[in-house]
């Protein structure tokens, strides 16, 4: 509930009343329960009315409560046989909508209506199933949002009024997955949205709802979400480490150090390299780790830059491109929700080339021992999350396994080994 206009001081009448309302509403989105009331002689519902003292405290809370009577919103059970028998016994709500009135307070129901109105632009047509973070005519998990609010759950932490929020991020994610002008800083990017340089950080948990199309929280670090949309803090290169001679949009070619090199990521035109084999890496240290240890294996290595953003992606898929039909392609990942999420968006650009995408140090058969024994259990909501993005990526093996041996573990504790 929210005040729908000032109200009355705060009285212990009023406090009552609204505990007495809160409840009700509450019942009513079970359904069929009886009407709900408050007694005014148990310790804690009749607390504020036991401890009044004073002839004029219990006038003006018996003169509050006549008001809610006479308007129909409640019936009064009175002691008749007692002092002057106005003592209150109890309090029952019989018109939910007119208790709401007296207080002036709006119900949950009205609140999700005027909610629905204000997220109607950003819901796709009946019937649409597009890709939450790329659909281009709405966002279906919004109906989702609307319906634990109508079911009095909260999402986020938030009940209907964060829907100007919602509205706010389904804006931002609409206006930068159109924007095809590549990677953007992500302050500048919130002072062109909203006049407001760091009104799409305070966003970011919206932003999490509408990209993965999930209620739950997604377990993306803030940064990898960004990274999502095309957002960086800094600007942020293509990394490569392995053989090979990158083409540049201005036409110029960079033969690949023995180390690695960086590259403005939208203006990578593509490869030639006889890598046999590619693999993605999601951090930065490792990155780091496995191209001072690669030597001259014929891999070529590249970072994400956590989760990928969609000019990245495409950028990844030139280089696909360029590799030789037989090279194997791998990534490896931290074993946690957020390294299955980024791998399952790496698998959706490798399947339009035509490819497989397979794991690497993701699962509990490639690990030495001694790191599985000491690696922290997911929680099972966490583990049935994980399980489904690999499914999702096709990686039906690593699922099973997961649920054989569950274990949460950054790729950091791990020494890098390179794919064959």
């Amino acid at each position: 509930m929210t005040p729908a206009a000032q109200p009355e001081d705060d009285t212990p009448a009023r406090r009552v009343l609204e505990r007495l309302l809160r409840r009700a509403e509450a019942a009513s989105l079970k359904g069929g329960a009886p009407p709900v009331s408050l007694s005014m002689t148990g310790n804690r519902d009749g607390a504020e009315y036991r401890t009044l003292s004073g002839v004029a405290d219990f006038d003006a809370f018996h003169a509050r409560i006549a008001l809610a009577e006479r308007a129909g919103a409640i019936t009064v059970e009175r002691d008749r046989h007692r002092d002057d028998g106005e003592r209150l016994l109890r309090l029952t709500v019989c018109d939910l909508s007119a208790l709401a009135r007296d207080l002036r307070i709006e119900l949950l129901g009205e609140r999700v209506a005027q909610a629905g109105i204000l997220l109607a632009q950003w819901q796709p047509p009946p019937g649409s199933c597009e890709n939450q973070a790329e659909s281009s005519s709405g966002f279906p998990i919004i109906s989702e949002v609307l319906e634990a609010w109508r079911a009095g759950r909260k999402v986020r932490g938030c009940g209907p009024e964060a829907a100007a929020h919602l509205a706010d991020a389904a804006q931002a994610v609409g206006a930068l997955l159109a924007d095809a002008r590549g990677e953007r800083i992500l302050r500048k990017a919130s002072v062109t949205l909203f006049g407001d340089s760091k009104r799409l950080e305070k966003l970011t948990a919206w932003l999490d709802v509408l990209v993965t199309g999930e209620l739950a929280p997604s377990g993306l670090e803030e940064e990898q979400l960004w990274a999502a949309l095309g957002l960086r803090r800094e600007p942020q290169p293509l990394r490569l480490a392995g053989p090979g001679t990158v083409q540049l949009d201005d036409g110029s070619c960079h033969r690949l150090p023995r180390s690695w090199l960086g590259f403005p990521v939208n203006e990578v035109r593509g490869i030639d390299t006889d890598a046999r084999a590619l693999l993605s890496i999601e951090n930065l240290a490792s990155f780091h780790e496995a191209a001072a240890m690669r030597g001259e294996a014929p891999v070529l290595l590249l970072y994400t830059g956590g989760m990928p953003s969609p000019t990245w992606r495409q950028a990844y898929a030139r280089l696909l491109a360029g590799l030789p039909a037989d090279a194997g392609l791998y990534h490896w990942g931290d074993i946690d929700r957020g390294g299955f999420r980024i791998a399952a968006r790496l698998v959706e650009t490798v399947r339009q080339s035509g490819r497989a995408l397979r794991p690497w140090l993701m699962t509990p058969e490639e690990l030495p021992a001694d790191i599985v024994a000491a690696a922290e259990p997911p929680s099972s909501a966490v583990l049935d999350s994980m399980c489904d993005l690999a499914r999702r990526a096709g990686w039906d093996e690593a699922a099973s396994a997961l649920q054989r041996t569950p274990l949460l573990l950054e790729q950091e504790r791990l020494h890098p080994r390179l794919p064959p």
